[in-house]
């Protein structure tokens, strides 16, 4: 059997062509929409990741302004005498709980045995200055790297209010001296 007989002639073989070319067409414009639709979702994705960017972004200054403004509040109410030394002891079992947390640890090794050193010093009043400010900075980033812990901020607080503590005392030494020292000259000019 032939194929002209087989469609009917070349009336059928015309309306099968005829058949193709449409099925082709409607492929093309199925494909078309796909590629339209595939493009669209591209641009939703692409909307989606700036809205994400933006929220990231903004979070990420809504903590930076929020641990600031704790350092600064803590800081503020330790130099006035509100927070006293005391309460330092009351956050040293917190703090020392947040060293837990080095186990699923974003902060490197090496960082984790300076707080911890960093922490021991602080107990025994053994901080220098620059000592005091490193280990706010490590405390912070604790609290930024396991902030979903009472912890971390915990940790946080205690070292804003070491930290604090030791410049506290630090300027009351040096206007001590500097009164020493204005009475001395008094004394010598008298």
């Amino acid at each position: 059997m032939n194929l002209l007989a087989a469609v009917g002639g070349l009336g059928g073989l015309a309306t099968v062509i005829g058949i193709a070319h449409w099925l082709g067409k409607k492929f093309f414009e199925i494909d078309y929409r796909f590629r339209l639709i595939d493009e669209r979702f591209e641009q939703i994705d692409k909307r989606f990741d700036d809205l994400k960017n933006y929220i990231d972004s903004r979070v990420e200054r809504l903590a930076t302004a929020f641990t600031n403004y704790q350092e600064f509040f803590i800081e503020f109410l330790t130099t006035e005498g509100v927070v006293k030394e005391r309460y330092r002891d009351v956050l040293i079992k917190e703090a020392r709980r947040t060293m837990r947390l080095a186990v699923a640890n974003p902060l490197s090794k090496e960082e984790w045995a300076r707080l911890k050193e960093l922490f021991e010093k602080s107990e025994r009043n053994e901080l220098t200055l620059e000592e005091a400010d490193e280990f706010l900075e490590l405390a912070r980033k604790v609290a930024w790297e396991y902030g979903e812990y009472p912890e971390a901020w915990k940790l946080h607080i205690y070292a804003t209010i070491t930290r604090a503590l030791l410049y506290k005392k630090y300027y009351e030494e040096k206007q001590k001296q500097t009164q020493q020292e204005q009475s001395t000259q008094s004394s010598a000019h008298s």
